[in-house]
């Protein structure tokens, strides 16, 4: 097991993305707390799976781009864990319309969400490696934060924060042998995908050279390379997990 004894948090870690990161991160012997929103239920669920498997798991409510949840969560894992050696920041929402008819909420809500909760995070988290002198965060970003998206000004705008914000604190954090990298997937079929019309699934598809979407475990089997020892020397870096699609 590449990561036993390792304590980590997946933000957005119910569903999709996260709970595919949450499980193998368990898998490879990793004690795993995670965050959510809204599905009491799924996070429960999810917390047995992970304690079946003989590691320690936390699921704590608490919205991303509260610094004040945030802190709360970041004790009770300390509490709970002891200490924290990976954090992926997965936590993301999307709320699309092109930019002439873009509220000023939408805006906030996705730019509060997706890059002042991984700012948030990644401070804590920061903190906390940089006094160990060990730590590994994966950002999740999207090939939509490198390439723009039409409808997507707010989202596109938030996910390249992210990739900026990685390769920055990638520098900051580098001498304190902390690796900090940022992951870019394309299409990936989670459930909120599955809810997109087949038409724009459709030309996803069409735009990779693989001729297929990711599935979640596409995405977190790199996040365990990030996190796993195997990827010390890097740092600083955009992987993109789209079968082409941004090419």
């Amino acid at each position: 097991m590449e990561l036993k004894g390792k304590c980590a948090i997946v933000t957005g870690g119910t569903r999709g993305i996260g709970r595919a990161v949450a499980l193998m991160l368990a898998r490879e012997g990793c004690n795993v707390a995670i965050n959510y929103r809204k599905s009491d239920k799924e996070a429960k669920e999810i917390v047995e799976e992970i304690k079946k498997m003989g590691r320690d798991a936390l699921a704590v409510k608490a919205d991303v781009s509260s610094y004040e949840d945030a802190q709360k969560m970041f004790e009770k894992v300390l509490e709970t864990f002891g200490h924290l050696d990976i954090l992926v920041n997965n936590a993301g929402i999307n709320w699309d319309g092109v930019i002439w008819k873009m509220s000023e909420e939408q805006f906030d809500t996705v730019i509060a969400t997706n890059l002042k909760g991984c700012f948030i995070y990644n401070k804590l988290a920061a903190g906390h490696f940089k006094d160990r002198r060990y730590g590994k965060i994966v950002n999740i970003s999207s090939i939509n934060g490198l390439r723009g998206k039409f409808g997507q000004t707010n989202y596109s705008a938030s996910k390249g924060g992210e990739i900026a914000l990685t390769k920055s604190l990638a520098k900051e954090l580098g001498k304190f042998n902390v690796n900090v990298n940022c992951i870019c997937p394309g299409m990936v079929m989670t459930e909120m995908a599955q809810k997109i019309p087949q038409q724009f699934l459709d030309t996803a598809t069409d735009e990779t050279v693989l001729g297929r979407l990711a599935e979640s475990d596409d995405v977190a089997n790199v996040v365990v390379f990030l996190c796993s020892e195997k990827s010390r020397h890097i740092t600083g870096e955009v992987i993109k997990v789209d079968g082409g699609q941004y090419i």
